[in-house]
């Protein structure tokens, strides 16, 4: 038969040949698949229904608060009426004759075009009729509000032609900021254009470009090269936003995007000309008490003020228009919903894959963290190339598919160990079990275990006059008496924590002290010591099993037992296509010798038989027997053999 290790470590072998071959026999790719459509279906319908839109726009703003900073646009310049400016004016709304100074202070600079972000609907007085002479200037811009409702509505200065007046209306994203510009408004009857809208164009013509419509799409507007593609409901990480009007994705110059000056700089002639002249100029209300101010994606890193004031925003979409039109800064791109899903079920495969390829921790945890940083650093130069890519849906997409995968391989290893523990512990203790388990990495990686050099006690048995016996049952008879036997033996070599590791026919090698390596000489003389508490339970139990066969009519039997402790080399035996744990060494054949000396002396129906070696152990607690020096077959020197009488214990109570 074969041993117990050859079979054993055999189902291991196979074991470590299917972990190899896995992905060949479509396991790996059974998992990986799996996993990959479950978990895609599973973000994508999440991301379908809106839950991944808030992640996507935290991912939107550190990704433009981490862009380069162009600096200020030079082209523009920001009047900001500060709450220093309402002190000193010591009124507000300030008056028409306040704003009718500024505007003629400021058109005394020659500015292309000036933008006023402040709703001057209603007169206050005094001055009126010097702002509404100041507003005939062809080259101001005003604003008007439409608002939710038609009280909201706020109407531009009256008597402005309707080519010099924008609604000055910001879009919120659903967590409050400004990330989208929206460019026109229409009606059935009506096209209303944006405030910013208004300045870029009447700056852009004075350079020569005008707007026009595409020829990709008439329904899409150009500016120079530059084509306006509107935002749809699910562009980029956005889902299910409601996309009316004319959008685009507002491309954010800097938190500083111009150069600012205040009402009363002005006012006192305390600015460079140069400053203004053919720039556009842009007023309006700084002053926090105002509360026109808008959160942005800076306002999270924005430690003195979180919030940006509305004509800011407005510079910023006039320095988007501007820098689009003369291919500063091309407009955002974004991938179709076809892409993006490839995109995503992609970075989702990949996790699958990484986690099923890299077995160690520390490698899958950094295999795991460069597939990550691969990812963000992939979209952040996308991002710099002016296209927004989904990053939330993909980076939860691989880390779930991983966390699944992982899973995966944890249970199945986990039943791989009760199978393997199942299999070892049918003819082992608990203990080697483990200690094999624990050393399945080395023995998977290598196909073998390594040899490895100990001190181990081993035991032979064999059956008196087995060939008679033989010879006087059937085969099939012989077979099942056989096993009745070892079943018992095998039992109690693994209740004493031994294994076998063999059986040869009538017989059997059982060996108390491997795989694992005894470092103390107690750990020795344990193993020793059950040794012996072992071949006494079995002549014990060979007198209850005599008894039973004899009345079934079966043979009863004699048995002979041969225990040595000393110096071993434990491991793998033979080729690739067939091994068994083998132990090697004089001790082995020392324990053999003992087993068969002497064979015409048989004191009782179990024969132990014992070195020198192994008695050094016992502590007494054994009661034995000197035969004294013994040659023992193919050995040079004689070995001092003891024959086993019982527990010392037992004996001593007879007394």
């Amino acid at each position: 038969m074969k041993g117990f290790f050859e079979s054993q470590t055999s189902a291991l072998f196979n074991l470590s040949d299917r972990l190899k071959i896995a992905l060949s026999d479509f396991t790996g790719v059974r998992v990986v698949a799996i996993a990959s459509l479950v978990v895609s279906g599973f973000v994508m319908g999440v991301r379908h229904l809106g839950g991944l839109q808030a992640l996507e726009l935290v991912a939107l703003d550190q990704l433009v608060r981490l862009h380069s900073d162009p600096g200020p646009d030079p082209r523009l310049l920001v009047v900001g009426i500060t709450e220093g400016d309402i002190r000193t004016q010591k009124q507000w709304p300030l008056s028409d004759r306040t704003m009718a100074q500024l505007l003629a202070k400021l058109q005394s600079f020659q500015p292309q075009v000036i933008g006023l972000d402040m709703h001057r609907d209603i007169p206050q007085q005094p001055g009126n009729a010097e702002l509404k002479a100041q507003l005939r200037e062809k080259n101001i811009v005003a604003i008007q509000k439409f608002g939710d409702t038609e009280l909201e509505l706020v109407p531009p200065p009256p008597g402005l032609p309707e080519d010099r007046v924008g609604f000055n209306d910001l879009l919120l994203d659903p967590d409050g900021v400004v990330r989208r510009n929206l460019l026109f408004v229409s009606d059935d009857t009506t096209t209303y254009f944006s405030f910013s809208l208004r300045l870029a164009i009447a700056y852009l013509e004075s350079v020569g470009i005008k707007p026009d419509s595409s020829q990709q799409n008439p329904d899409y507007i150009q500016l120079a090269s530059s084509v306006f593609v509107p935002l749809q409901e699910n562009s980029g990480g956005y889902q299910n936003i409601d996309a009316r009007g004319y959008q685009v994705l507002l491309n954010y110059r800097s938190s500083n995007v111009a150069r600012q000056v205040t009402l009363t700089q002005v006012l006192k002639g305390e600015i460079d000309p140069n400053w203004v002249k053919n720039k556009i100029v842009l007023i309006g209300t700084t002053a926090p008490s105002a509360k026109d101010t808008f959160s942005t994606p800076y306002s999270p890193a924005e430690q003195k003020t979180a919030k940006m004031s509305g004509v800011l925003v407005h510079a910023q979409m006039v320095s988007q228009f501007i820098d689009a039109a003369t291919g500063e800064r091309p407009l955002f791109w974004f991938w179709d919903e076809r892409m993006e899903v490839l995109w995503i079920v992609g970075w989702t495969l990949l996790g699958a894959i990484a986690a099923w390829w890299l077995r160690h921790p520390v490698v899958l945890i950094l295999g795991g963290g460069v597939g990550l940083g691969v990812l963000f650093g992939t979209c952040f130069y996308l991002f710099t190339q002016q296209g927004w890519v989904p990053l939330s849906a993909p980076v939860l997409g691989f880390i779930l598919t991983s966390g699944v995968v992982i899973t995966y391989r944890s249970y199945d290893a986990q039943q791989q160990q009760q199978i393997i523990m199942k299999l070892l512990g049918q003819n082992t203790s608990p203990e080697v079990a483990k200690a094999l388990w624990k050393g399945r990495d080395r023995l998977l990686k290598s196909g073998k275990l390594p040899g490895i050099k100990l001190i181990a006690t081993m035991m032979f048995a064999d059956i008196k006059d087995f060939s008679t016996i033989a010879e006087q049952m059937p085969p099939e008879a012989l077979l099942e008496w056989l096993n009745e036997m070892l079943d018992v033996v095998t039992h109690e070599v693994i209740d004493h924590e031994g294994i076998i590791n063999k059986f040869t026919g009538d017989g059997f090698m059982a060996v108390f002290g491997v795989p694992m390596d005894r470092i103390h000489k107690e750990e020795v003389a344990l193993d020793a010591q059950r040794s012996i508490e072992c071949a006494i339970a079995i002549s014990e139990i060979l007198e209850e099993l005599n008894q039973n066969w004899k009345t079934r009519g079966l043979p009863v039997i004699q048995m002979r037992i041969g225990v040595f402790t000393g110096p071993v080399v434990v491991g793998s035996l033979g080729g690739k296509d067939r091994l068994e744990y083998g132990v090697i060494g004089d001790s082995v054949n020392t324990a053999a010798r003992l087993e068969s000396c002497e064979k015409h002396r048989q004191p009782s129906n179990c024969r132990v038989l014992i070195g020198k070696e192994t008695l050094v152990h016992l502590d007494n607690q054994f009661l034995v027997e000197s035969w004294g020096p013994l040659p023992l077959k193919g050995k040079q020197q004689m070995v001092d053999v003891y024959l086993v009488m019982g527990r010392q214990r037992e004996e001593a109570s007879e007394v």
